[in-house]
């Protein structure tokens, strides 16, 4: 698990521009066979507590999860590690308004685009269908964030909308939040609950 976030972080260098010999050597040394290319860290926090539940140990299987900073770094990310890179497969999981970033970046690095999967409006958003708002805020409230949570609720532009929209922005209103619940919230999901498109994604590595 050590070894395998050095990799991704050797990975993250290079992308910016860094050497991508330590990537490399990392990757023959460990046995990495596949990337797992998403938008950011609450994904990946998501992406681990789940395969964490369903009993896999991705790092010994030899995929790698990589949060990108952002969709718009697919295509970089992609040719650093695909056909034209170290020649791993690449799987992605996004947002569908994030899609055509995607489906682009992996055309241009000769990577096939059909495992990419894709959320209806976003992770967060697909937790709380499957778990449903009750259990949510059942979360929320775990987690000592009710008071924020109901200062959240009066502010006049939550008026009226949908609970599960609510607590969708919520989320989404404070540094960190995201990345806690992606991992909060996955652990709250009943062992007969499946969260698509993630338990699709894991199902083809």
């Amino acid at each position: 698990m050590v070894e395998m976030r050095a990799f991704r972080e050797a990975v993250t260098s290079w992308a910016d521009g860094g050497p991508g010999e330590s990537a490399s050597e990392l990757a023959a040394r460990l046995g990495v066979r596949t990337a797992v290319l998403l938008e950011g860290l609450s994904d990946l926090a998501a992406v681990d507590a789940l395969a964490a539940r369903r009993g896999r140990d991705l790092a010994a299987e030899g995929v790698c999860v990589v949060p990108m900073g952002g969709a718009m770094n697919v295509g970089r990310y992609a040719a650093l590690l695909g056909p034209t890179g170290l020649g791993l497969r690449l799987v992605g999981l996004c947002d569908v308004r994030e899609q055509p970033y995607f489906d682009r970046g992996l055309r241009r690095a000769g990577a096939p685009d059909e495992d990419v999967f894709v959320c209806a409006a976003d992770l967060e958003d697909e937790l709380i269908r499957v778990l449903g708002t009750e259990r949510v805020e059942e979360v929320v409230r775990t987690e000592g964030d009710l008071r924020p949570w109901q200062t959240f609720l009066h502010q006049p532009a939550q008026h009226g909308r949908p609970r599960q929209q609510q607590l969708r922005r919520f989320l989404g209103t404070k540094k960190g939040r995201k990345i806690r619940y992606g991992t909060l919230l996955v652990e709250a999901l009943e062992p007969e609950q499946t969260l698509a498109p993630l338990d699709d994604l894991l199902a083809t590595l």
